[in-house]
């Protein structure tokens, strides 16, 4: 019975404060519940992503003479296997306008019937038909061949094959298909055959079935069922383990290469890196919640302490005020739960446009029940827990307000450990930014993943650190006046010296402007106050530093996205030509000319040896190609890019080289660089002096590896040629896939062109595909809301703790502007304190986690992104909400003083 009066009498008495914590625990439930489910979702996508690009699933090498098995039957999981046949060619020959085209070597495949329909991703038709004879674009190109001509295919041992072409295709996923399986682990990739004809499989047999073994091969390719686990990691340990015992029941007879193997095992290395930045940006803001939450129910102590000494006075024992002190936890954890969980509901409604984040419904409920396990823990820690201390060390007497001595300062600011936990954040920042660290570590062909959590500890320490910092710097600037001992100088003056402070002084002379000639008196008062604003302030930076350093951190990935997707497609379109053809720069006008295009930048790509090591070369216009693709200092080493390519200007023959080049060959700026180059008029290799000038780490188009950057100009005149590789098209704000689609149409298909949208969600990463759209919605709302309750909310309930101060004041004749002066006065220090700590604490953690998360980006940042519009609104809305509080407690001020004391 007594439980059931203590519950009806807290939502009458104490409504402000019930709400307050609930609000607390529901901000906190909310925040891990759409984290968490998101978390989950994010994994489930890019499973589903990484399994949507693999074109054959596994390529099965079978020994030479080996029958072609049946792998329904060894592999459960296997839907469609499929055998097609790889023979070596010596060179490929056609007439075109009674001139003789010859290749050099290349593959011939044999194809059975329905290949093309059984793997879509792997032949993709352009010209003609999509079965018979067909040639991949580029061997087209070189052959100058179309649907209808006559080839020859040389055989080593065998006499010259002729057959006629039906139609020309693209191979997108030539890289796989042509890999070299071989390794138990999976498929050692090697570059692609330039040349490559496609034969029916009846043909492909009537021609190479008598070849030598060493000269042709079988594989079985392979479509699998794709019921894998939703999580990266768990679908790579189930997906490697078949390939594996597909290997063990053929008993030598064959090997498979893994693709889609290979492709859940890089979305595994992106979900660990999604499941950091959960840690990294979710828990502080969840941790911001709980703390709230336990300075509005820390703020009520003195009541509860005299609530229990009345009760005690009545016969209540201590079980029987623990109880109480429960009931009251469930009730408030309980409610807080159940309006996180709404709250995690209507954050998924509003962001994806699914209650349950478009993830399952068991992962919806688990982790639905991890938030509200947590709920009810944030309660039981902040209510009960001081409940239960206080009713059983506090007592009648001791419930009464202490009169003496001021205490002393907490144990953790007479020790330092606001300084000591900086110090630490700095050591672990010092380890984990190291070259060479990496926080998500995957080893080759292991199914397992090393998470380097520790790493967290920096920015935790930096959080931790700078809130009980900026409680430190508030205690002290508003600390009252002290005893003056025998000696001191000006610096034990602004530590509380003889006479007035030199902080007092500053506090009062800050607080004029408010106060007037109350000054003085205001300044004393904030100093009898100086814990509760302490904490306020403490909080309420906090809450800038998670949103602040959260905005930044996704701005900054944000713009890295975009940037990696510009550096792998080169601009918003990217026209390549075939490398056999000769391709005017003047084409670049006709491009130019094509609706929504605007710059249009020639690039040259050609091929140099560096010693016995063929590179990619690329050859540039240094003055235009800055309007049409951004160039990053991060792509270049030993000075920003405008310095580098300023080197290419001034010197012709002056060529940038990669890290791994000037390491292998020891260059050193201004060393003469004898590169081979093919001449475009002999098609013949020799050498051309460059000068070694710096170093590109990236480039767009360009590979990873090893490559050059030269003068385009210089290049043209020493091989004879200026024909271009590559044409880099700004867009200017249309459309890129609609510019794409319209220089598809003018061009014709023998141009393959990409814009960057496709680009982006093709060859993009995992987590860049997710592109933390979903997690920077749910982290920035929540950040706001998480700012708005760290400054009003905190605020407000220390105006409520402080009303029958100000009915005292007001029966003592202070007028309502007089008391004004003490609520603007606290306005001004919660304000003042959370904006500047905040923001200088936001921007330090922020530089912390970009660099702590290099892995994250690709390519890593040359600064900062900064989101001013979404830091200017939460600042517009803290202070609105501030604001707020100070005008609801200025009215409350003005009531009458003897209606106040009798209410409380």
């Amino acid at each position: 019975m007594l439980v059931l009066i203590w519950l009806r009498g807290l939502p009458a008495r104490r409504p402000a404060r019930l709400l307050m914590t609930t609000i607390g625990i529901a901000v906190a439930v909310g925040l891990l519940a759409s984290l968490g489910t998101f978390l989950t979702s994010a994994k489930s996508t890019m499973t589903r992503r990484s399994v949507a690009r693999v074109a054959v699933d596994w390529q099965v090498e079978l020994r030479p003479g080996a029958a072609v098995p049946d792998l329904r039957t060894l592999t459960p999981g296997a839907e469609t296997g499929l055998p097609v046949g790889f023979a070596a060619t010596t060179g490929l020959e056609s007439r075109s306008q009674g001139q003789l085209l010859d290749t050099g070597p290349g593959q011939v495949l044999g194809l059975p019937p329905g290949y093309a329909a059984a793997f879509p991703g792997e032949v993709r038709a352009l010209i003609g038909r999509t079965d018979g004879v067909l040639l991949a674009q580029q061997t087209a190109a070189n052959l100058h061949a179309a649907p209808g001509s006559t080839i020859t295919i040389r055989r080593a041992g065998l006499p010259d094959a002729t057959v006629t072409v039906d139609g020309i295709v693209d191979l997108p996923a030539a890289d796989s298909l042509f890999q070299q399986v071989g390794a138990p682990t999976g498929a050692q990739p090697q570059a692609p055959p330039d040349n490559v004809v496609l034969l029916p499989a009846a043909t492909w047999h009537r021609l190479f079935d008598n070849a030598p073994r060493a000269g042709a091969r079988t594989q079985v390719h392979v479509r699998l069922r794709h019921d894998l686990p939703s999580d990266p990691a768990a679908a790579y340990v189930r997906e490697t383990g078949a390939a594996r015992n597909l290997e063990a029941r053929l008993a030598g007879a064959g090997l498979v290469g893994d693709n889609l193997g290979a492709a859940l095992g890089s979305a595994r290395e992106d979900a660990a890196y999604a499941q950091v930045l959960f840690l990294f940006l979710g828990v502080p803001g969840a941790a911001l919640a709980a703390m709230l939450t336990a300075l509005v129910a820390g703020a009520g102590a003195p009541r509860r302490r005299a609530e229990q000494a009345l009760l005690r006075t009545r016969g209540a024992s201590t079980r029987a005020l623990l109880v109480l002190a429960a009931a009251e936890a469930a009730l408030t954890g309980t409610a807080g739960a159940a309006a996180g969980l709404g709250l995690a509901a209507l954050t998924g409604r509003a962001a994806f446009g699914a209650v349950r984040f478009g993830t399952s419904t068991a992962a919806a409920v688990l982790w639905a029940g991890i938030a509200a396990g947590t709920g009810l823990l944030v309660a039981a820690l902040t209510v009960l827990l001081p409940a239960g201390r206080d009713a059983a060390t506090v007592g009648v007497v001791a419930a009464r307000r202490a009169v003496g001595p001021p205490r002393r300062d907490s144990a953790w600011m007479r020790y330092g450990l606001d300084l000591w936990l900086l110090a630490a954040s700095a050591l672990v920042f010092w380890i984990t930014s190291r070259n060479g660290y990496s926080i998500v570590l995957v080893p080759e062909g292991l199914p397992t993943i090393s998470v380097s959590y520790w790493a967290f500890s920096g920015p935790a320490l930096l959080w931790t650190g700078g809130g009980l910092l900026a409680w430190r710097l508030v205690h002290m600037l508003l600390a009252p006046r002290r005893a003056a001992p025998a000696t001191g100088g000006a610096l034990h003056q602004w530590a509380g010296g003889t006479g007035d402070p030199l902080r007092r002084r500053a506090v009062k002379r800050a607080l004029r402007p408010i106060a007037g000639p109350l000054a003085g008196t205001v300044a004393s008062t904030l100093g009898g106050q100086r814990g509760l604003l302490a904490r306020t302030v403490a909080l309420a930076a906090l809450a800038v530093v998670f949103a602040t350093s959260t905005a930044i951190f996704d701005a900054t990935y944000r713009q890295q996205a975009a940037a990696d997707a510009q550096l792998t497609n080169g601009a918003d379109v990217t026209v390549t030509e075939s490398p056999g053809a000769y391709v005017p720069p003047a084409l670049g006008q006709q491009i130019a000319a094509t609706p929504g295009a605007g710059t249009v930048e020639p690039l040259q790509h050609r091929f140099a040896y560096v010693g016995s090591d063929l590179q990619d070369l690329y050859g540039i216009q240094t003055s235009t190609i800055g309007r049409t693709t951004r160039l990053q200092d991060a792509y270049f080493s030993g000075g920003a890019a405008h310095d580098l390519l300023g080197r290419l200007a001034r010197r012709p023959d002056a060529v940038l080289v990669s890290a791994e080049t000037v390491h292998d060959f020891q260059l050193h700026p201004g060393d003469l660089l004898r590169l081979r180059l093919q001449d475009g008029r002999t098609k013949q290799y020799r050498t051309i002096p460059f000068h070694y000038a710096g170093i590109v780490k990236e480039f767009p188009t360009a590979p990873r590896d090893s490559f050059l950057v030269a003068n385009a100009d210089y290049i043209a005149r020493q091989t004879g040629t200026d024909t271009i590789g590559e044409f880099l098209v700004n867009t200017r704000g249309a459309s890129p896939p609609t510019v794409a689609a319209a220089l598809r149409a003018k061009l014709g298909p023998e141009a393959q062109i990409t814009d960057i949208r496709t680009t982006r969600d093709v060859v993009g990463s995992s987590l860049t595909a997710v592109d933390l759209g979903g997690l920077t919605r749910i982290e920035l709302g929540y950040a706001f809301v998480l700012v708005a309750l760290a400054t009003g909310l905190l605020l407000a309930l220390g105006f409520a703790e402080h009303r029958r101060n100000f009915a005292l004041v007001r029966a003592m004749g202070a007028r309502p502007r007089q008391v004004g002066a003490f609520i603007w006065a606290q306005v001004a220090v919660v304000l003042s304190g959370a904006a500047t700590l905040g923001s200088l604490g936001g921007w330090i953690l922020s530089r912390m986690l970009v660099k702590v998360l290099t892995g994250v980006f690709d390519p890593p940042p040359d600064h900062l992104a900064v989101p001013w519009p979404y830091l200017g609104s939460v600042a517009g809305a803290s202070t609105a909400v501030v604001i707020a509080a100070a005008l609801i407690a200025l009215r409350a001020a003005k009531r009458a003083p003897l209606t106040v004391l009798r209410d409380l």
